[in-house]
């Protein structure tokens, strides 16, 4: 299997599990609100962690064990108050001809989706730490290739979702569809935000 396909596989994997990142695009891309900046964000700021991790950046972090657990409280809080505000939302439901027009203005998409990124170590540990160690089993540009894999992976799924997700308006047309997403991304919010600090109320 080649450096590049290997990148965009593991990529893939990585990137496409549900979190809140995920789950931020999901709600913008049903609203249609500023989603290709959204998109573009996100993809870029991964392809920065990414190319990071490929130039050995990786080992800065592990070590850097004070800002670590600055992120961590930090994102813990922010991801507590999000899902907070997506249960208040959960529970005055409303259809999606309701919502559409009233939502945030760009400069506060960008702004959420900047937090949802780096305001979540799980997203160094998998771009600059997993992936930049992995690369290192390549050499030369084979390690260039193998992040450009990943970066690719990053930038078709976010555009695959964000624009994706307006294949599921009509299901959204229903005050119950909204509840029920808004819930769910309370509960991905509240359980990523316990993920963070889990080990510092038990350890």
């Amino acid at each position: 299997m080649s450096a590049f396909v290997s990148g965009l596989l593991l990529g893939a994997g990585l990137i496409i599990a549900i979190g809140a990142q995920n789950a931020f695009v999901l709600r913008q891309g049903l609203l249609k609100t500023h989603v290709f900046a959204l998109c573009l964000l996100c993809a870029s700021s991964d392809a920065l962690l990414i190319t990071l991790g490929v130039l050995g950046f990786g080992t800065l972090i592990q070590q850097s064990q004070t800002a670590l657990i600055i992120v961590q409280f930090a994102g813990a809080a922010f991801l507590f108050f999000y899902g907070l505000q997506a249960l208040m939302r959960a529970l005055k439901p409303q259809a999606i001809e309701d919502i559409a027009g009233t939502g945030s203005s760009l400069r506060s998409v960008l702004v959420t989706a900047l937090a949802l990124t780096f305001l979540n170590p799980h997203v160094y540990l998998d771009t600059v730490v997993l992936l930049g160690g992995i690369s290192t089993q390549y050499a030369g540009f084979d390690r260039l290739w193998f992040g450009a894999g990943a970066v690719l992976a990053s930038f078709l799924w976010f555009f695959v979702l964000g624009y994706g997700a307006r294949f599921l308006i009509p299901i959204f047309q229903k005050r119950r569809s909204w509840q029920i997403l808004d819930t769910l991304i309370a509960i991905i919010m509240w359980v990523i935000a316990y993920s963070l600090i889990a080990d510092f109320v038990w350890g």
